[in-house]
């Protein structure tokens, strides 16, 4: 008995001298970054898009809460694959970073990524935009409900454009037309091509970002039925939401941070506290307003859980519009 107590106590020694070793390796870690070099966070849309725009904003903010060189390589295509690909591949040290979103899902379900949302690990979240179904001012309808009732009576007349196959307004759009029973054609676009098409009268409708549409709301050129979103919009209150009005679909596009997978924790959280404190600011606040997005902050536990919840449904959505490709 005596021998198994010191082989007990010797255990226990270890595993604390082991205990002891990773929290002086975490804080070590710590206290050097982000020292070492530049932090460079990938864009994967091209430069003075409005998540090109946003980005840049957050990339001050850590720099200054960091003490740090931060800079943003727009590296876009291939529905954003391109930049996942690439951030996925560098060391996993907290120095390259990717401004994410909705996409990761949606890329790798439609078959142009090898790998899923697991290749990374979370940062945070940092803001949301609200897709809108959207038609000309001139238009006939006046609510979401008179939109339904006249596709419903005119099955497959009625045109509504989106920013192309497998994009994110192309899934929440499908999903809001067969959430409220309806038959509509889906005109894929290039996102720059959108707003252009409901003003020239080659589509019906339109479902879009606020950062495509915040020229022409001011104009009134165009009027809003309703943003596909969990509540009202608060740059947009008089807008009500599709649930509001009896259909029950809100997916709202989110960006944030990720780093790839093996990031250590201290460089995570440190990473997590710099930009919960940008997004805090007034600054940021008002500069995301003027763009069309809002400040949403998450924290990685969180984003995480949402990330992966929201993939299973992304795949469900694909799957019924045929453009989900299984991983082989």
């Amino acid at each position: 008995m005596p021998e198994n107590r010191g082989v007990s106590a010797l255990a226990s020694l270890w595993c604390g001298g082991a205990l002891l070793v990773l929290a002086s390796v975490g804080a070590a870690q710590e206290a050097q970054y982000p020292r070492k070099g530049n932090i460079e966070i990938t864009v994967l849309f091209p430069a003075g898009s409005s998540a090109d725009v946003t980005a840049r904003l957050l990339a001050e903010g850590i720099a200054k809460h960091l003490s740090a060189d931060v800079i943003v390589v727009n590296r876009p295509g291939a529905g954003g694959a391109i930049g996942y690909k690439y951030v996925a591949n560098q060391k996993p040290d907290g120095y390259s970073l990717v401004w994410n979103s909705n996409s990761i899902s949606t890329t790798y379900h439609s078959g142009q990524l090898p790998f899923d949302y697991r290749a990374f690990e979370p940062v945070a979240r940092v803001l949301v935009e609200s897709p809108l179904l959207a038609v000309r001012s001139d238009a006939k309808w006046k609510t979401l409900a008179e939109f339904v009732a006249d596709a419903k009576s005119r099955p497959g007349a009625i045109t509504v454009a989106n920013s192309g196959v497998g994009s994110h307004t192309h899934i929440v759009s499908t999903a809001l037309f067969n959430a409220a029973g309806v038959q509509i054609v889906e005109v894929p676009y290039g996102a720059a091509q959108v707003v252009p098409s409901l003003l020239g009268g080659h589509v019906d409708a339109m479902v879009q970002l606020p950062a495509a549409l915040s020229a022409h709301l001011k104009s009134g050129s165009i009027r809003v039925l309703a943003a596909l979103i969990p509540s009202r919009d608060p740059a947009l209150p008089d807008v009500p939401t599709a649930r509001e009005q009896g259909v029950d679909v809100a997916f709202e596009a989110w960006r944030g941070i990720a780093a790839p997978k093996g990031t250590p924790k201290p460089v995570i959280s440190m990473l997590e506290g710099a930009i919960r404190q940008t997004v805090a600011t007034s600054e940021y606040a008002k500069a995301s307003a003027d763009l069309g997005v809002r400040p949403a902050y998450l924290p990685a536990a969180e984003f995480g859980e949402l990330i992966a919840k929201e993939d299973g449904e992304l795949a469900t959505l694909m799957r019924m519009i045929g453009i989900e490709k299984p991983a082989k």
